[in-house]
């Protein structure tokens, strides 16, 4: 006998509802009031009970009658007994409860207008959506919000085991005139797509699905199968959940929304979820809301979700909680086939594009199993260990043990890299940014570096600025490296806004900082080019943009800090006012007079600078500045003439040296740039925001034409990790530009870390290939050991008193250090175009094995 489902209870057991039936009816007679008031006014259609009726329907169905497993005594039955009296009412007493189903559309509606953008047959392609457990029809007239449901789908198919609800459903779909649903009252498990569609022989097998199977090119399934708060209702839910593995086409995509509670505990050792932010529930809501939902038959077993991230590949997910009804925990779940590529994918085909997506960019699909192999030989036999990304050891270890790939490679775009979250090194962090914005010029990067159509760029994320300012000049590559993944995860979002928005709103978020519609952008618009990383972090942060009290991203991140405190500064010495006419002034020597007169004397006050700014805590949270670097700052003015000459009044103490190096850096930045008309890094510093006269080049409406373009981040890589780590895996002699702006300063003179970083550097640039630094000392220490290990360096600039480096000023000197010198062993440039002989390779995961046949194969670059 099928197992009963829902609010059932059996037969001749006392109901132990009854004990919470007081507590339950305050909670629903106060949100009957709430929405007694709010819809009272409104006309109903005729037939529908009032909120108030409906109400009392629900309360009685769910807390006082009696249910059993009806007259048939199997699960049917059983359903029928407990939704049969409420079905009339279902739509209108779930909104509340039932929250994050629209999420769930609007994401996998997403994803599908991504495909169908990708797919040459547009619109003309027939698709097939599955919603299973269905119920009353809501989610599919829900999803004409985000899509043309009569248009986009040739077929919908509402499977539900309730005739009652199904009967619902009927009524809705006459009502709309929607021919192209179908409603099928069935057990889930048994429903078969090839009963009512014709699928000829293209349709997928019964057997589960394993990376190696041998099924047949391009077979069709399900478009799209989703499942509404119906998998934690399911008692035999294995079973259904490898049924959804056969229905769901090769390319198709699955949304979930449903309960949960679990500890980070049981999954923080998987890398295969798609992130963890919010996923924790604690032990007294884990407990309370378990035995809540026992109550109704509605299982929160974590089994549940972990069974479906296990038979299927993670798109995106995201852990919420329904904040209008007890903060119940929830998630919403976009997945695909676990199998990564095409059904007829070998084990070698595999291998070279997990290696491919890790190394190379773009990835060129091979035409032939030539090509094919060739590549295998290329990418996997003969190149040295160490440009096998960390990425392609974590999709091999996968592999081996039948489990779903990291969730980065199921992304639409392959630009962010696999990292392990878990790390400390990453979680040091506390999942915060530091900047917001860069504080590198990068006109004078542009003007130094004139990159061009074959160069590969190595560079520190930081804000991103940088990166996008780089990719504006079309390089063939650019490594983009953080260890903060958040950082990173900034990166992205400006990425994925370039590509999805126009630039009307791409200005509103990162020219002005808010947008009122961001989180409606973020799962309408950005989420198909977006890690699942990434996107838990900004759905998470949403209100950042959001918030109407707020102030915006600017605001945000370690580095708002010193903003703050200069806007506590400026309040307290009375100057705010003569902020805003800073800005506003038209003219530099408007621009002066008000920093002289009224805003100087404030900030670079000697109490200022003994009570704020030389604190090293304060240096380090603000401005980012390590104590190695401090060091550096100190040394110079212990040497400078303001310390040692006859008439100087300066003491070589660090409020001291502090103090100069903030006159030598804001004196000239008043003095020399227009603030509010070209100076973009102080202008939001002290707006907060960006104007249309005063912005970053990337914030430009011709930067947005030329990144908007396809492919215009093809050649991206986003790496969360150190520089080491990075360019230890880059195969030698590819790299062209490196720039690695202050982070040399970091390294403590008395170590080695700075000379292997010098030396992986010279091994991963071609002849020739540039070393662009800057440094808070005049002449930094670690310019001998580029000398010693084959670089010749040239200063790019020096910050004077009184005179400006860059737009920025932040440093006292630039260099550009090229490489002269191989350093031995040879850097093997010469071998990348040579012929090499590979061996034979076999791998044997599960019951595949993908043996390689020997090749000859010009080994070229794994990064191009």
């Amino acid at each position: 006998m099928d197992s009963p489902g829902g609010n059932i209870s059996p037969a001749g057991t006392d109901n132990p509802k009854l004990l919470i039936l007081g507590i339950t009816s305050v909670v629903l007679f106060a949100i009957g009031l709430s929405k007694l008031s709010a819809t009272s006014q409104q006309k109903r259609a005729e037939n529908t009970p009032s909120f108030v009726k409906s109400l009392l329907l629900f309360g009685y169905s769910c807390f006082l009658k009696p249910h059993s497993a009806g007259p048939k005594g199997n699960q049917q039955s059983a359903l029928e007994s407990f939704y049969s009296s409420q079905a009339s009412v279902y739509d209108a007493t779930r909104k509340i409860l039932l929250t994050g189903r629209e999420d769930m559309l609007a994401l996998v509606a997403a994803e599908l207008r991504f495909k169908a953008e990708k797919d040459d047959r547009g619109a003309e392609k027939k698709r097939i959506w599955v919603d299973v457990g269905g119920g009353t029809g809501w989610n599919i007239e829900a999803m004409s919000e985000f899509l043309d449901v009569p248009k986009f789908f040739s077929a919908i198919y509402l499977v539900d085991l309730s005739p009652s609800l199904c009967e619902i459903a009927r009524q809705r779909f006459a009502r709309l005139g929607w021919t192209n649903v179908k409603i099928v009252c069935v057990d889930a498990k048994k429903f078969r797509l090839q009963e009512y569609e014709n699928l000829g022989d293209r349709t997928p097998p019964r057997s589960r699905l394993s990376y190696f199977d041998q099924t047949p090119r391009g077979h069709r399934g399900a478009d799209l199968v989703t499942m509404s708060y119906s998998l934690s209702m399911i008692p035999d839910y294995h079973s259904v959940i490898d049924s959804i593995s056969s229905l769901l086409s090769q390319d198709g995509v699955l949304g979930v929304v449903d309960f949960y509670v679990q500890s980070v505990v049981d999954v923080a050792f998987r890398n295969y979820t798609g992130g963890l932010v919010g996923r924790h529930v604690n032990f007294f809501s884990r407990t309370f809301w378990r035995a809540w939902f026992d109550l109704d038959r509605v299982s929160l077993d974590a089994g549940r979700r972990d069974y479906l991230e296990y038979r299927f590949g993670t798109i995106l997910s995201a852990n919420l909680r329904n904040k209008r009804l007890g903060f119940i925990p929830y998630y919403v779940w976009v997945g695909c086939q676990k199998k990564p590529f095409s059904p007829s994918s070998l084990p070698h085909e595999i291998i070279e594009r997990i290696d491919a997506m890790a190394t190379e960019s773009p990835y060129l699909l091979p035409t032939n199993k030539q090509s094919v192999t060739n590549a295998l030989a290329r990418a996997v036999e003969k190149t040295a260990p160490e440009i096998r990304s960390k990425a392609f050891d974590a999709a091999i270890q996968n592999l081996s043990v039948s489990l779903p790939l990291p969730s980065f490679f199921y992304q639409n775009h392959h630009w962010r890299i696999y990292y392990d979250d878990q790390l400390k090194k990453h979680t040091q962090f506390n999942d915060e940014y530091i900047y917001a914005f860069t504080w590198e010029d990068s006109r004078v990067d542009e003007r130094l570096l004139k990159l061009g159509p074959e160069d590969v760029v190595l560079a520190i994320t930081s804000a991103g600025d940088n990166i996008l300012a780089y990719a504006t000049q079309s390089p063939a590559t650019i490594h983009a490296i953080d260890l903060n993944p958040a950082q990173n995860h900034l990166l992205e979002l400006k990425v994925a806004s370039f590509t999805a928005l126009p630039y009307k709103d791409f200005w509103k978020i990162f020219g002005e900082g808010k947008h009122p519609r961001f989180r409606h952008l973020l799962i309408s618009h950005l989420s198909p080019h977006l890690s699942s990383r990434a996107f838990q972090y900004w759905l998470a942060r949403s209100h950042i943009f959001t918030d109407p009290r707020g102030r915006g991203l600017y605001d945000t991140g370690g580095s708002k800090h010193a903003i703050r405190i200069f806007r506590w500064i400026s309040r307290v010495f009375g100057c705010r006012g003569a902020v805003k006419d800073l800005l506003a002034a038209k003219t530099l020597n408007e621009q002066r007079e008000i920093w002289r007169a009224k805003i100087r004397p404030a900030l670079l006050s000697s109490v200022v600078c003994n009570l704020v700014v030389s604190s090293e805590a304060f240096l380090w949270a603000a401005l980012g500045v390590p104590k190695n670097q401090l060091a550096m700052i100190e040394e110079d003015h212990a040497n400078s003439d303001a310390v040692n000459s006859p008439s100087s009044a300066a003491k070589n103490t660090r409020a001291h040296a502090v103090w100069r190096y903030m006159v030598n850096t804001l004196d000239p930045v008043a003095e020399q740039t227009h603030i509010a008309g070209d100076n973009p890094y102080y202008q939001v510093c002290l707006e907060g925001s960006f104007s249309q006269r005063c912005h970053p080049e990337y914030l430009s409406a011709a930067s947005h034409a030329r990144l908007s373009r396809p492919g215009a981040f093809d050649g991206l890589r986003i790496h969360t990790d150190e520089i080491d780590e990075v360019i230890a895996r880059i195969s030698p002699g590819t790299l062209t530009v490196a720039v690695v702006m202050d982070s040399m300063d970091w390294f403590d003179p008395g170590s080695t870390a700075a000379a292997r970083q010098i030396t992986k550097l010279n091994r991963a640039l071609k002849m020739g290939g540039r070393v662009l630094l800057r440094s808070s000392a005049l002449t930094p220490w670690y310019l001998r050991e580029f000398e010693s290990h084959g670089f010749a360096c040239k200063r790019a600039g020096t910050r004077s008193p009184g005179e400006c480096i860059d737009r920025v000023n932040m440093y006292a000197s630039c260099w550009v250090c090229t490489k002269r010198d191989n350093l031995s062993p040879p850097t093997p440039e010469a071998e990348r175009v040579g012929g090499v002989e590979v061996q034979s390779w076999s791998l044997e995961f599960g019951d595949g094995d993908g043996g390689l046949d020997q090749q000859q194969q010009q080994q070229q670059s794994a990064l191009r």
